[in-house]
């Protein structure tokens, strides 16, 4: 039996996240640090005017994760596993000790630009629920063009799935969605479109800052939600954190291989609960909690109490 941390990702942001962390001492170091690298208070970065940035939501999301996996760790919690959905690959990575945060925090700064300069408006993500994956590559497929580019990017369950692409176009296919079956289509707080191949340029030159800096082998496993698979080879992971955003993610596999692997217990690190809810409706085995509407203690008793029987 083993615990799982899944880190959520853009979408999942929320105003104060970073003054919402427990008051630890491993969160204010982690704050600390982080504002040391960036050259300016990273507290900054969570009001909801910033939050209206790809940047700003990638780094928040990066920051709450690591300062909530010391938290964990400083209370002799470590994961057997990680997985992140998008930009929470970058803070597994560093909690599988591939990543120093120091890295990951340049990592997505360049990250974050590139997506959002690259696409500064008029394009985003929506969640269409209700239908399956043929069923929206056909909606897809009646709009798509160069002109007005859309791709299905995240298959989370068998009926929930996310699309990418210019928000006119995301209009047509969820209007259309509706009207073929789908019980619901809402666009997501996502300004870029994540997931596709109109970001494999960035990608490239994401591979490029990553091939200068030097990986290690995850001391745990590492789970590629684009890859649906455990990744031991750190030029592997590395490869996968560059591509990731130009990807689609597979995400319901990829809950399906933690189980495989022994996962019966998943904390879902800040901010929200999508993951802690894509996990309880797939898995007929095992619980999966939210660190937003857990008490921090329940989290620690209900991991100790995973690891005594793993003893």
């Amino acid at each position: 039996m083993s615990l799982l941390f899944m880190y959520p990702g853009q979408g999942a942001q929320r105003t104060g996240m970073l003054h919402k962390l427990p008051d630890t001492i491993e969160v204010d170091d982690t704050l600390s640090q982080s504002s040391e690298i960036l050259g300016y208070d990273c507290q900054l970065l969570d009001s909801a005017t910033a939050l209206e940035s790809t940047h700003s939501v990638q780094l928040c999301l990066l920051i709450v994760g690591v300062a909530m996996t010391r938290v964990f760790a400083a209370n002799g919690i470590v994961p057997n596993m990680v997985v992140g959905l998008s930009i929470g690959a970058f803070p597994a990575a560093v909690a599988a000790g591939v990543l120093t945060f120091s890295d990951a925090i340049r990592l997505v700064q360049l990250r974050s630009r590139l997506m959002e300069n690259a696409y500064p408006v008029g394009f985003g993500m929506a969640a269409i629920n209700g239908l399956d994956k043929f069923e929206l590559e056909r909606i897809i497929e009646k709009f798509h063009s160069s002109s007005t580019p859309v791709y299905l990017a995240n298959l989370n369950a068998q009926k929930k799935l996310v699309v990418s692409g210019l928000k006119l176009t995301l209009d047509k296919v969820m209007q259309q969605a509706l009207h073929s079956g789908a019980s619901n289509a809402l666009h997501l707080a996502v300004n870029v479109p994540s997931h596709c191949p109109l970001f494999e340029t960035a990608a490239k030159q994401m591979q490029t800052s990553i091939d200068s800096i030097l990986l290690q082998r995850p001391g745990l496993k590492y789970l590629s939600a684009n890859a649906a698979r455990s990744l031991f080879d750190p030029q592997l992971i590395g490869i996968d954190l560059a591509a990731n955003m130009a990807r689609q993610v597979h995400w319901f596999e990829t809950l399906r291989l933690a189980q495989e692997l022994g996962a019966q217990l998943a904390f879902e690190m800040p901010t929200g609960t999508v993951l802690t809810e894509l996990a309880t409706a797939q898995w007929s085995d095992g619980t999966a909690l939210a660190c937003d509407t857990s008490r921090l203690d329940t989290l620690i008793a209900l991991a100790k109490r995973l690891q005594s029987r793993e003893q």
